[in-house]
C-alpha cells in the first residue's frame, strides 16, 4: 500500500494539516505496512506553468516532440509519476475565497496532459489513470455545506470535475468548517468524528486488498 500525501496550507499548525495527518494515520492503522509519500505544496510550492511547458503542450507535434524526457515536462513526469504509484490519494487543503488554493491548481496542472494521463475525445475528456480513493480533508473558516451554509462552494465541484478527467472518480471529502469559531478541543473532537465517517471506507479498501 503506497500513500500519497499532499498538504497544501501554508501554516504549520493548520487545521488542514491536522485533518490531513489523522486520515493518513487511521490509513496506517488499516494498512500498517503501507509507505507514505509526502508532498508538502505549502511549504515547498511547486512553480506554475511556464512558458516552455505551454509551448510543449501547444500543439500535438510539440507535444509529441517533448515525449516525457524534455526539460520542460521533467517536474510534470515527476508528479504523475509519484501519482502513478499511489494506491490512496490523501490532500489537505484549506478552502480559499470559496475554492482550491493556487499551490494545489499549480499541482494539477502539471497532471493533466492529453495523451499521457487524459484523452479527449467528442463526449468529453477520458481519464487513463487508475481509479483510486481519493480522500481530502477541507479546512474552511466558514460553512459551506449542510444546513447552516452561507458561502458558496467552487472546492469539491471543481476538484471532483477535474480529477475526473485523469480518471480519479473515488474522490471522498472530510470537510472540517466553521474552524475560525472552533477552540483546539472543539477542532479535535471535530476532526476525530470526520474521520470516523470514512472509516467504513478503509475497511472496504482494506478488504477489496486481500
Amino acid at each position: 500500500m503506497n500513500i500519497l500525501h499532499i498538504d497544501c496550507s501554508p501554516r504549520l499548525e493548520s487545521q488542514s494539516r491536522k485533518l490531513s495527518a489523522g486520515i493518513v494515520e487511521k490509513l496506517q492503522t488499516v494498512f500498517p505496512v503501507a509507505q507514505v509519500r509526502r508532498r508538502d505544496l505549502g511549504l515547498e510550492p511547486i512553480p506554475h506553468l511556464g512558458a516552455a511547458y505551454a509551448v510543449a503542450l501547444s500543439t500535438p507535434a510539440t507535444l509529441a516532440a517533448a515525449g516525457r524526457t524534455a526539460d520542460a515536462v521533467l517536474l510534470a513526469e515527476e508528479l504523475i509519476e509519484e501519482v502513478e504509484v499511489s494506491d490512496v490519494i490523501v490532500i489537505g487543503t484549506p478552502m480559499n475565497n470559496l475554492t482550491i488554493p493556487s499551490v494545489l491548481k499549480a499541482w494539477i496542472d502539471q497532471l493533466i496532459r492529453v495523451g499521457r494521463t487524459m484523452q479527449s475525445t467528442p463526449t468529453g475528456k477520458v481519464g487513463m489513470l487508475r481509479d483510486r480513493p481519493v480522500f481530502v480533508g477541507i479546512a474552511s473558516g466558514g460553512v459551506f455545506t449542510g444546513e447552516r451554509a452561507n458561502q458558496p462552494d467552487f472546492l469539491t465541484p471543481y476538484l471532483s470535475a477535474v480529477l475526473a478527467c485523469i480518471g480519479f472518480t473515488s474522490v471522498h471529502y472530510v470537510p472540517l468548517q466553521a474552524t475560525a469559531f472552533l477552540d483546539q478541543e472543539q477542532a479535535a473532537q471535530l476532526r476525530a468524528s470526520l474521520i470516523a465517517t470514512i472509516e467504513p471506507l478503509m475497511a472496504n479498501l482494506a478488504c477489496s486488498a486481500v
